[in-house]
């Protein structure tokens, strides 16, 4: 265990370092609303968003992930090696439906760690969505009312709450339970991605085997680790498209509010049609597949294996 927190916490560190400003593009992409659209694409959200808030804006949010991540990512990788090894007779290969059970009990022990680091985050990320909606209204207010007048002075911005702040809040508003608003989302995400993704990498990556019992290659379990997570990534869209819309606390003008899953899903559908349910998956894909690719590698190389075979048994410098 103390191995995989290791490898966890330093796969985890290095992937969302390098993707977390996709993932902002997808959760901001993710809670604009039809007649509220601020961004069209990707590209066009990272671009306004380092206009309006600097390069660090994309960063926004990161230091909740940064904490959280090592013990998600643990918990997952481990959880999903538990299962495995109980289910599996005599060291056997596993059936695909034993595969898939035991992805389905790594979501379901991840979801204690991600359903509060996915709260605060999307809060911290969709706060720069929502001053920029703000500002676009009262600049078209502000030009309506001066019948087109060159020069708008926009209202002060508001104080953009910290992870720790939000924290005591919700904590005293609501309890543990306002931590974990939207955790039955976050099952039907999580679970059904473990289901995929597990089953497939090791499927994908048994392709890269010179022999059985040997190790793959580290460029097959990134490979495998790339392609298994951007397909299970896109697979669970529509569920993590709720997810970010239940969990998120304030509202644009205009925009519906939801009672839970079903009221979201049918609200949705209803006013924005079923491609909405594919918002930001490509965004999901290119933050998923490195970032997984990156987990495995770490994990079969097994980095936090040979840090504590020097901790435990350093070398022994000669006499002289």
């Amino acid at each position: 265990l103390p191995a995989k927190l290791i490898n966890g916490g330093i796969a985890g560190l290095i992937g969302v370092t390098c993707v977390f400003p996709i993932d902002l593009a997808k959760t901001r992409l993710q809670n604009q609303q039809n007649g509220q659209r601020i961004y069209t694409s990707m590209s066009d959200c990272l671009i306004k968003t380092i206009r309006s808030e600097g390069y660090f804006g994309m960063y926004r949010g990161a230091a909740v992930n940064l904490t959280l991540v090592t013990p998600e990512k643990a918990i997952k990788l481990a959880a999903n090696d538990f299962f495995r090894h109980h289910l599996s007779k005599d060291g056997q290969k596993l059936t695909l439906l034993k595969e898939m059970l035991a992805g389905c009990g790594a979501g379901t022990c991840q979801v204690i760690v991600t359903t509060p680091m996915e709260m605060l985050k999307i809060q911290l990320q969709d706060a720069g969505r929502l001053e920029a909606q703000k500002k676009m209204l009262e600049t078209q207010a502000h030009l309506s009312a001066r019948g087109g007048a060159q020069s708008v002075v926009g209202s002060a911005a508001p104080a953009r709450p910290t992870a720790t702040q939000l924290t005591r809040e919700l904590l005293r508003s609501k309890g543990i339970a306002g931590l974990y608003k939207g955790l039955g989302a976050t099952l039907l995400r999580d679970v059904p991605f473990s289901i995929v993704y597990f089953p497939l990498f090791a499927n994908l990556n048994q392709l890269g085997l010179s022999e059985p019992g040997a190790r793959a290659p580290f460029y097959v379990s990134f490979l495998a680790g790339c392609v298994a997570g951007s397909t299970a990534a896109v697979a669970v869209n529509p569920c993590d498209v709720v997810k970010t819309r239940l969990q998120s606390l304030q509202r644009g003008v205009n925009e519906d509010t939801y009672s839970g899953f079903l009221d979201c899903a049918r609200k949705i559908l209803r006013h924005e049609g079923p491609s909405a349910f594919l918002k930001g998956a490509y965004c999901r894909a290119l933050v998923i597949a490195p970032l997984f690719g990156i987990a495995q590698v770490v994990y079969f190389v097994g980095i936090g294996e040979a840090l504590l075979g020097l901790l435990l048994n350093p070398v022994q410098l000669p006499a002289w």
